[in-house]
């Protein structure tokens, strides 16, 4: 169930939200480094991690689900968001070069159908970048946060969905190591660097990256095979000799 978009905005005006928008913010940085005249979108609430990408991209557009609602970004300038259903996205075939899901697959009730919509809009080549709740994480166990709601993932689970869609997985960050508290603010940047240093499995969040594959696989049929017929034998030769011609 997706949260109110209100929620999420006010979320991200608070301390709490100030410092998850700059922590995550590195690692989808890191790994969508340079979008130069490409086509990015955005899908969820996606908003606080897109400015970066603005002044670089062709193009830079946003998408908030139907069901979560819609607000104005960016706020001074003409709008670069609008609302859809997050399984029917208003973009022709191959018409973006990245796609960035934030608080997204782990709130939609389909989210193999929202999977198989990205694909359809990616060009060939492009990239996924998906931002899950880390299930090993305290963020995934307080509501607290929009992290807090949904259903989180192991790195287990998100591979598997995304080779069911047809994506290949090529790179993996994490974020938020902090617990989700504003006693932790001041040291929060401590925590990510110790965090990412030694490989901690208690991240608040997955950051995977992916890339489409461009063809479906077709899957493998069984050969038909003509049925074989048994000789049977004339019921009028069997204990007798042949009728006379």
């Amino acid at each position: 169930m997706f949260l109110d978009v209100v929620d999420l905005r006010n979320f991200y005006a608070q301390p709490l939200g100030i410092m998850t928008r700059r922590l995550l913010g590195r690692a989808i940085r890191a790994r969508f480094d340079d979008v130069t005249g490409l086509r990015v979108l955005g899908l969820g609430y996606a908003t606080p991690y897109l400015g970066v990408f603005r002044e670089e991209a062709e193009r830079c557009l946003a998408v908030m689900p139907a069901a979560q609602g819609v607000v104005r970004w960016p706020s001074a300038a003409p709008t670069l968001a609008t609302l859809a259903d997050e399984t029917l996205l208003p973009f022709p075939t191959s018409s973006m070069d990245r796609v960035v899901v934030v608080h997204a697959l782990e709130m939609t009730p389909n989210a193999a159908e929202l999977l198989n919509e990205v694909w359809r809009v990616l060009a060939p080549g492009g990239r996924l970048l998906a931002v899950v709740p880390n299930r090993r994480g305290v963020w995934a166990r307080l509501d607290t946060t929009p992290f807090g709601n949904g259903r989180p993932f192991s790195r287990g689970q998100v591979v598997t969905l995304l080779r069911q869609a047809l994506f290949t997985p090529v790179g993996w960050n994490e974020a938020l190591y902090a617990p989700p508290s504003r006693w932790f603010l001041r040291t929060a940047v401590a925590w990510e660097r110790v965090g990412a240093r030694l490989a901690l499995p208690f991240s608040g969040v997955l950051v995977v990256e992916a890339t489409k594959q461009l063809y479906r696989p077709i899957p493998a049929r069984k050969p038909h095979l003509a049925p074989v017929l048994e000789p049977a034998l004339d019921g009028r030769l069997v204990g007798g000799a042949a009728p006379a011609g």
